[in-house]
Order: structure tokens, then C-alpha cells, then sequence
């Protein structure tokens, strides 16, 4: 006899509460809601959820009206808890309002639960993030650590995926979150066709430390735009700091400064992370042999671009080609 349930599609429940911001909302439905398999089908159901259902308060100037309650995260596959303007305000540690605290405890064993932007101090009050690696809005993210130091906050990433539980970092970074589960569950093909549908990068580069905010360069003041072009022109060839240096008409020491506050980077990171991100490019698009790839990316030989994989992605070249392309 067939599993009827088998064949259903994987159920996402969003769990809001009042001040909820109706963007991160949107990015749930929009993004599973449009994940089809090879027939058309909808490999996922999207439905809506609050502790106590009724007309829930946003950040903007409309309310939501929930009508289910906490009973539709009895039968969840994967359970989003995004953020909340209460989030933002002074936190005490464990603090869990008494409704939303029996809703998470409805949620199935096994089930997969994932958190956008400051919806990741829910997990965190529930216990659900203790010994794992979670993060959450750069600015909240001292915060989290010094609220529940039993969590390994990690404010450089977008989002985290740590044994079936999931932190991202600010409002859209909810979107690579969506698109990581989709691609984990269906693959790469499926996970960039709803990229491409809802016209977003399917995998951005970079983490949340370039949106940090930094001073701005004074007037006047030399940028580092000369020696970044030019690195991005050579990525192929030997680069020394001194190289850089000399393009930008600055000392070692000035570019090196100018660098990081520009780019949150020092230059020998950005170069590895810009060789790195072409070499993943031509592995996408391109049939051209890793050795060919590693030359042309600037990392010598395969055997080097692999050891820079491995450490980046945990994915050799040819396992990272395999599955962006869906070749054996």
C-alpha cells in the first residue's frame, strides 16, 4: 500500500508572532511556494501560524490576520521562526513569552527548524540552539553570545546549518536560507529556478561582515578601487601586496588599513575569496579541465584549488561541478 504521506509535499509551517515583518514572511511563501518538481508539482506547502491565531500587528502600517494556531505545527516538516519587532528590544535571558514557549513544544521530533534574522533569540530561549552553531543580524549578534553563551554565534555567515537546525543572518538573508533548504532538499537545479523566478542571486557570495557598516572614506582620502580592479584583471598571475600597493600609489601598510575598512577584509583574504569565487564561476559554466580552472583562477595547480575547496567548502572542484551542474 502506498504511503499517502510519503507522497505529500514537504509541509512548512511559519510561526509569527505580533510585530512580525511582513518581508520575511513573504520570503517563506514566495520561495517554497514556488519550488516545483519535474511534473509541475508543488514540492512544498506553505502555511502561516501564530501562537494565539487573530489580527497580528507588523512593522508597517496593515496587520496580518493568522487563522491557524499552534496545532499546525503538529504534522510540520520544517518550521520558520522569523524575526519580530520585540526582537529588538532589551532581551533577559531566557525570556520566552508562555504562548510562543508551548507552540515550539509542539513542533515534531525530527522536523527541520530554521530561524531569519532576531527570530534566532526564540530558538536560543527555547534551547534549541545550545552546543550548535547559529547567528543572527550583525548587530544583534554580540548580544546573542553574551545572552546564551552555550551558543556558537558566528557573525560572518549569511545563515548556518547546524543538524537540522538553521539561523540566518538580517531579513534577506532569509532568502539564502530558503534557498540552501531547497537546494538540500531537491538540488541545485530546482533551488536556481526559484532564484531565477524571484530574481535573486541563487547563492550570494560573502558573509554578513560586508554589510557591517564602516566609516566612510573623507573626501580626498585614496581608495583601494584601483588595486581591486587590477587584482580582478590578474586574477591568473603571482599577486604580491606589494603589487597592490603600487597600483593604488599607497604604502604597503596604508592599502592593508584601507583594505579592511573597505572591504572588512585584509587584501590577501579578499584575493583568495575573489580566485575562489572565480573558480567556482568557471566550474558552473564552463567544461574546462580543474588544472585549466586552478591556472587561470590564480591557485597554481589543481592540487592547491582542491586543498582551497576543501577548506572553503568542504567540496572538492569536481563534487562542487557535479552538483551546480548536474554532471557525473
Amino acid at each position: 500500500m502506498t504511503d499517502v504521506r510519503e507522497e505529500a509535499p514537504h509541509r512548512v509551517v511559519t510561526l509569527v508572532r505580533p510585530g512580525l515583518l511582513p518581508m520575511e514572511l513573504g520570503i517563506v511563501h514566495r520561495l517554497f511556494g514556488t519550488a516545483l518538481g519535474d511534473g509541475g508539482q508543488p514540492l512544498y506547502s506553505v502555511v502561516t501560524c501564530a501562537p494565539e491565531p487573530g489580527e497580528l500587528t507588523t512593522d508597517a502600517d496593515f496587520t496580518v490576520n493568522v487563522t491557524l494556531g499552534p496545532r499546525a505545527l503538529d504534522d510540520a516538516d520544517t518550521v520558520l521562526v522569523p524575526a519580530a519587532v520585540e526582537d529588538y528590544g532589551p532581551q533577559e535571558r531566557g525570556q520566552l513569552a508562555e504562548p510562543v514557549r508551548k507552540a515550539l513544544a509542539r513542533i515534531p521530533a525530527g522536523a527541520r527548524v530554521a530561524s531569519i534574522c532576531t527570530g534566532s533569540f526564540v530558538l536560543a530561549a527555547a534551547g534549541l540552539l545550545a552546543g550548535r552553531r547559529a547567528t543572527t543580524h550583525w548587530k544583534s549578534c554580540g548580544e546573542l553570545r553574551a545572552l546564551y553563551p552555550e551558543v556558537n554565534v558566528d557573525p560572518d555567515v549569511l545563515y548556518t546549518d547546524d543538524r537540522g537546525v538553521l539561523t540566518s543572518a538580517g531579513v534577506a538573508a532569509g532568502i539564502d536560507l530558503c534557498l540552501h533548504m531547497i537546494r538540500s532538499d531537491h538540488g541545485a537545479e530546482v533551488a536556481n529556478t526559484v532564484a531565477r523566478r524571484t530574481v535573486v542571486p541563487p547563492h550570494r557570495e560573502g558573509g554578513q561582515a560586508q554589510y557591517i557598516e564602516r566609516p566612510v572614506p573623507e573626501p580626498g582620502v585614496s581608495s583601494t578601487a584601483a588595486a581591486r580592479a587590477y587584482a580582478l584583471a590578474h586574477l591568473g598571475e603571482p599577486l604580491a601586496l606589494e603589487d597592490l600597493a603600487r597600483e593604488a600609489s599607497m604604502s604597503v601598510r596604508t592599502l592593508s588599513r584601507r583594505f579592511l575598512l573597505e572591504t572588512g577584509a585584509t587584501p590577501m583574504r579578499w584575493l583568495a575569496e575573489q580566485r575562489l569565487q572565480h573558480a567556482r564561476r568557471l566550474l558552473e559554466r564552463t567544461d574546462e579541465p580543474v588544472d585549466q580552472i586552478a591556472s587561470g583562477a590564480g591557485f597554481g595547480t589543481g592540487t592547491a584549488m582542491r586543498q582551497h575547496f576543501r577548506e572553503a567548502l568542504g567540496v572538492s572542484p569536481r563534487a562542487y561541478r557535479n552538483t551546480f551542474r548536474g554532471t557525473n
